[in-house]
């Protein structure tokens, strides 16, 4: 007779091959991905853009959970925008990469969204994708690029759209006159198309990119164009037009083979302020195209893994700073400024210093950060306010072109906490901070040195709402302000809300802050008080 805990394992075991997961398989800002696999690994790279250290690199055994390993470079130096000198590269930075793996080594393209030398593309490798990562060369700007290592040993890049050049064998550089347009966009494509993922199938080449139509109905897609030479003629075929879970606008991704031979798509879906969203779908092969979808061609509801049995990696995680090390998922907004932070000065905190004068929060160094995610999700910081000097800034903000901010600064021999809601304005190809429009909706006066502050974000259909607490003990929470109403808006940060701790001088440096714990909970109920 089997023990209780025996029965329990091996109905575990007899349950586990039916196991599914919602879609999207990734609640979170991962947007841009490619994929590819090694055995029996995927690994995966998607876009951060001004969060530094970039290029994050995710690891997965069966394309459901996915850990994040490493990350292709720590900062960027080709110019002081990404040390928010000068202007910001908020929207710009690191954009979609491309990542392949060729003679026993893992290759990663990407081009800044800017001009210049700074919007030259970048090549990496690695023989661990875990890193380090090595620069190979500087190339030409290639916008949304995708890598293709042929099988008679030639190199090549398509980007933009529908455009490629060739590489040269040490990957230096682009061989002269290689430069060309695969095909010419047809009449029916009356927006954007870009987001190149090239894949070789059985002598065939087959390019996949997002299609944005405008004229009635606008909506996104996935395209393909396929050629059994790579130079051309190419032909079209749409190969997904999907909404899922009451979300629009699904396209730009990959698609990418199992060991058995089974085919998957991975295409991100806007999904409001949470930003980019990973989706998983079938990827069957019809009369030699890769249609996406189930049998209906839609995206499905739920996915079942390609293994079972595999440990979920989540993409933001509670941290009570008792490392030497920062955490894996913390991001820093641009550049940091690596002398005004420490794990060690006050063991068990994070401690940000002011380092430079800032007029608002937009332009203040070291503001950290974490993804906030879907459907639900609530965070909160205990933090030590009091070294801070007078008209220095420090709190925890729903951060984005439009964020929600809860503010500590001192008031005479007391503190002040405020709620304001804080949208940044953003001009010029320098992308500079030109001012914050800033509505304060309320305030609290308390006379401690320590805090708590929270807050709840649901991003479920219709919603995008944030609410903010806070607490003088860390058990009784009082909620400040009403809802706040998140977006998304690719003309600002072009990112998913994030969970943000920030502290800045905005007169003189000196102050700082110890952040003593960010607890960070996933699928909270609607209503938690």
């Amino acid at each position: 007779m089997l023990t209780m805990c025996q029965l329990c394992l091996t109905l575990t075991a007899q349950m586990e091959p039916f196991k599914t997961y919602d879609n999207p398989i990734l609640w979170a800002d991962v947007p841009d991905p490619d994929v590819l696999r090694v055995g029996d690994t995927f690994y995966m790279v998607t876009t951060t853009m001004h969060q530094f250290p970039g290029a994050p690199v995710m690891r997965s055994k069966d394309l459901i959970n996915w850990e994040t390993i490493s990350y292709v470079f720590d900062r960027l130096t080709d110019s002081p925008r990404y040390d928010m000198q000068g202007g910001t590269i908020y929207g710009r930075g690191q954009w979609a990469t491309s990542l392949k793996y060729h003679d026993g080594k893992f290759y990663i393209l990407f081009a800044p969204n800017e001009q210049g030398d700074a919007g030259r593309s970048y090549l990496y490798s690695a023989e661990d994708p875990a890193g380090p990562w090595t620069l190979v060369s500087r190339l030409p700007h290639f916008h949304d690029s995708s890598l293709l290592f042929d099988d008679d040993g030639r190199v090549y890049v398509v980007y933009g759209t529908g455009r490629m050049c060739e590489l040269k064998p040490d990957l230096s550089g682009v061989i002269e006159g290689s430069d060309m347009q695969l095909f010419q966009p047809e009449a029916d494509e009356t927006g954007i198309l870009e987001g190149s993922r090239m894949v070789k199938r059985d002598g065939k080449y087959y390019l996949l990119m997002i299609s944005q139509v405008w004229a009635p109905g606008r909506y996104r897609r996935e395209v393909c164009y396929r050629a059994d030479d790579i130079h051309g003629p190419y032909e079209k075929k749409v190969i997904l037009q999907s909404d899922q879970g009451g979300f629009p606008h699904a396209g730009q991704g990959t698609i990418v083979d199992t060991k058995d031979g089974d085919w998957y798509g991975i295409i991100f879906q806007d999904r409001g302020a949470v930003g980019r969203v990973i989706t998983l779908m079938p990827c069957r092969w019809h009369d030699g195209w890769p249609m996406l979808g189930d049998e209906d061609g839609h995206i499905p509801d739920r996915m079942r893994p390609v293994v079972t049995g595999q440990p979920a990696f989540p993409l933001a995680v509670s941290d009570d700073f008792s490392s030497e090390r920062l955490g894996m998922l913390w991001q820093w907004n641009h550049n940091p400024v690596d002398a005004a932070w420490s794990l060690t000065e006050r063991p068990g905190h994070l401690r940000l210093k002011t380092s430079r004068v800032a007029d608002n929060l937009f332009l203040a160094p070291n503001t950290i950060s974490q993804r906030m995610l879907g459907p639900r999700c609530s965070a909160y910081v205990k933090m030590d306010v009091s070294h801070l000097r007078a008209d220095d800034r420090a709190g925890f903000c729903a951060f984005n072109g439009h964020s929600g901010v809860l503010t500590v600064r001192k008031e005479g021999r007391k503190n002040l906490l405020t709620l304001t809601e804080e949208t940044v304005n953003i001009a010029g190809g320098n992308k500079q901070v030109t001012g914050v429009d800033v509505t304060e909706r309320e305030r609290i006066v308390f006379s401690q040195g320590t805090i708590w502050l929270r807050i709840d974000g649901d991003f479920t259909v219709g919603r995008d709402i944030a609410t903010f607490y806070y607490s003088l003990d860390g058990r009784q929470w009082q909620q400040v302000g009403g809802e706040f109403q998140m977006r998304f808006d690719w003309q600002r940060l072009f990112m998913g809300t994030r969970y943000a701790i920030f502290c800045y001088a905005t007169k003189r440096k000196g102050g700082y802050v110890d952040i003593d714990e960010f607890n960070f909970k996933k699928d909270i109920p609607a209503s938690l008080h």
